[in-house]
């Protein structure tokens, strides 16, 4: 019987020592859950507790296989800083190792459900009426990115969180790097009409930026008496989290099987519908990948170049420098030196494949 992968946490690097503790307790509960698999978590970015010391010692345990979920609730940081990216220095590392990598988890709707139960926990869990939701306003507080589509998620997760529920109007906040801040959006809550504002953090667990937000709030709240302020939990390790967490691994782990896996450095898989494990991948009629550094062929027209040069693809292929490789339906572009991979029509071959089928671009 196959072994199947190891479970790879991953989550964001911080300096906050609570909110590493309390990352690290959830992989431990995680672990105590499903003795049956090696799991392990780290952080990428600033702080202690690394992904790469994760890594290194599950393939001490003989581990060479990966199904990676980022424990982040959005695309946090750039390609270049991000999970993706952490994942690629590992596999250059650790030349047989293979990855499939996850998307994050927000905003799903086991994690709205989680964030609706903090709201009702935040007002007191007691019987009420729709009018009183009515009458409610939500802040969704975020941690901040320099990045436009990790902010936007945010405001995805605000509106999804509105629809049905009833309440008044579901706002935005970010601790950081992006406005508006939370006075500023206490201010436009108040300027809407609002009487009764929940703050609630669009956070996994708590640290320092979720006292600094609540301090905030608080002395918002003594300017403004005439609006009330509470603010609810985080969404913490509930066991619904942990469920996700798993779904996310168990699609990770097919995707490793039906759609390319990314393997050891200088190769990368597909995310077609014909890629196999372990493999360079291949991915519907686009063509295979060959060995490392060698180029593969696509559609009718793809040619092979002379040793450790990449072909062409379809119509609207192009071929890359010396020891470039990649092949791409009738639209595709072959990727930078030392890479393979195929894709389907108009798509981009990435060294990562989502459990969707996408490639992360993170």
């Amino acid at each position: 019987m196959t072994t199947p992968p190891a479970l790879l946490i991953a989550g964001t690097g911080t300096r906050d020592e609570g909110h590493a503790a309390a990352f690290h307790d959830f992989v431990g509960e995680l672990a105590a859950r499903r003795p049956d698999l090696p799991v392990a978590g780290g952080l990428i970015g600033p702080g202690s507790h690394p992904l790469s010391a994760a890594v290194t010692r599950l393939i001490g345990e003989g581990v060479t296989r990966f199904a990676v979920v980022p424990l982040t609730l959005n695309p946090a940081a750039c390609p270049r800083d991000g999970i993706a990216a952490a994942l690629a220095r590992e596999a250059e590392r650790h030349a047989d190792a293979s990855f499939a990598c996850a998307p994050p988890l927000g905003p799903h709707p086991t994690l709205l459900g989680v964030l609706e139960r903090r709201l009702d926990e935040a007002l007191g869990n007691r019987p009420r009426l729709p009018s009183d939701r009515a009458e409610t306003t939500v802040l969704l507080v975020s941690d901040g990115s320099p990045h436009a589509e990790a902010n936007a998620e945010v405001h995805r997760a605000a509106r999804l969180l509105w629809e049905g529920r009833g309440f008044a109007g579901v706002e935005v906040a970010f601790a950081s790097l992006a406005a508006p801040d939370v006075t500023s959006a206490l201010d436009r809550c108040a300027k809407l009409g609002a009487r009764r504002v929940v703050l609630l953090p669009y956070f996994l667990f708590a640290g320092d930026a979720l006292e600094r937000v609540r301090q905030q709030a608080e002395g918002w709240g003594l300017a403004h008496p005439e609006v009330e302020v509470v603010s609810a939990d985080v969404i913490g390790p509930a066991w619904e989290l942990a469920d996700l967490v798993m779904e996310r691994y168990e699609d990770a782990t097919r995707t490793a099987g039906t759609a390319g896996t990314t393997e050891s450095a200088r190769i990368a898989g597909s995310a077609g519908a014909a890629g196999t494990a372990g493999t360079a991948g291949t991915a519907g009629t686009a063509g295979t990948t060959e060995s490392a550094r060698t180029a593969g062929t696509a559609g009718t027209a793809g040619t092979t170049e002379s040793a450790r040069t990449a072909g062409t693809a379809g119509t609207a292929g192009t071929t890359e420098s010396a020891r470039t490789a990649g092949t791409a339906g009738i639209a595709g572009t072959t990727e930078s030196a030392r890479t393979a991979g195929t894709a389907g029509a108009a798509d981009e071959p990435h060294a990562f494949a989502h459990a969707d089928g996408h490639a992360d671009v993170r």
